[in-house]
């Protein structure tokens, strides 16, 4: 009998408010992934209530789910669609746009690799463009005195957000690639590839890079005006194209205004965005642009700014574009 009381009342206090764990719930970018679970892992230790969820389906994966409703928020590696914000509208969600980092398209080889020491977009447009199927297999395709070796290629998944900047950057079109590689949505599966051959060579977010220069190479990139590295000076001051891109978090506005939960850890995020970016290997953006960001998320501003913003352009420039186009 005291056995049977004492189970009645552990079953009623964890199921009052106090005891409650309210989830958040993110998905998307691979990416964008580790600057959002360092934030979520910060957030937790000090909200031991609140658990953050945070998915890596792909930007694009991450949209649908968003889109239907499914989710808070969505980590993207690139701008949302035309079409994902009709089927977000068609679905009542209204969402907030949060840039929150720049990233640095890493192109990696094996360490073993001794032969390439740089590659000109026309080189990668060569390797990855769709005609490029089945025909360029070997590294004297590419040089004729690189090594008569298969060419085996690691990359994005169609899902991911990288995949559409990759390919738009380097090949023209976005989508447009070479269907013959190994693809992934989690960048951690292309980081094992490359790092155990010799002969690959693949591409992901440069945080991922960061985390395992023990075991990866990074090529430095011709646009046109000799081989620039990826790395963060490269990123601040230009040189470093045509890989260089924003990240950005969405947030369900709904949740945001309704959940307290949801609310207390996007203010929270954006509190520590430029800490935990540094941190997990990207990019910050500069201090205008955050400053930008949170008085768009305390008006509360919806819509997409950047989804047919012009190359080039300033973030924070951006952002004022679109603020005056509300007013």
């Amino acid at each position: 009998m005291k056995g049977m009381i004492f189970a009645i009342l552990v079953l009623v206090i964890s199921c009052t408010p106090k005891g409650k764990v309210q989830v958040v719930s993110a998905d998307g970018s691979s990416t964008v992934y580790p600057i959002t679970e360092a934030v979520a892992d910060k957030f937790q230790k000090e909200n031991p209530n609140i658990k953050v969820t945070v998915g890596i389906s792909g930007t694009g994966g991450g949209f649908k789910k968003f889109c239907r409703g499914e989710t808070d928020m969505s980590n993207a590696s690139r701008p949302i669609k035309d079409k994902e914000i009709e089927t977000c509208k068609q679905n009542g969600i209204e969402f907030i746009e949060i840039p929150i980092a720049y990233d640095a398209l890493t192109v990696v080889v094996n360490p073993q690799n001794d032969w390439v020491d740089y590659l000109t977009v026309e080189e990668l447009k060569k390797i990855w463009e769709p005609e490029a199927q089945g025909k360029i297999t070997k590294w004297n395709q590419i040089r004729p005195n690189w090594p008569d070796a298969p060419l085996n290629l690691y990359g994005a998944g169609v899902d991911s957000g990288t995949f559409d900047y990759f390919t738009e950057a380097i090949v023209g079109k976005e989508k447009a690639s070479r269907g013959d590689y190994t693809s992934s949505e989690d960048d951690n599966v292309l980081v094992q590839g490359v790092a155990n051959d010799k002969y690959a060579l693949g591409y992901f977010g440069f945080a991922y890079y960061e985390a395992n220069k023990d075991k990866l190479k990074a090529v430095p990139i011709d646009n046109g005006n000799g081989p620039v590295a990826p790395s963060y000076e490269n990123v601040v001051n230009g040189t470093y194209q045509p890989l260089s891109r924003p990240l950005f978090i969405y947030v369900n506005k709904e949740s945001y205004e309704k959940k307290p939960h949801v609310k207390k850890f996007v203010d929270y995020y954006m509190k520590v965005v430029k800490e935990s970016v540094r941190e997990v290997g990207y990019v910050p953006l500069p201090d205008e642009a955050y400053d930008l960001a949170n008085e768009r998320l305390k008006n509360k501003v919806t819509g997409s700014a950047f989804k047919d913003a012009k190359p080039g352009l300033k973030i924070q420039d951006i952002l004022k574009i679109q603020d005056v186009m509300k007013k």
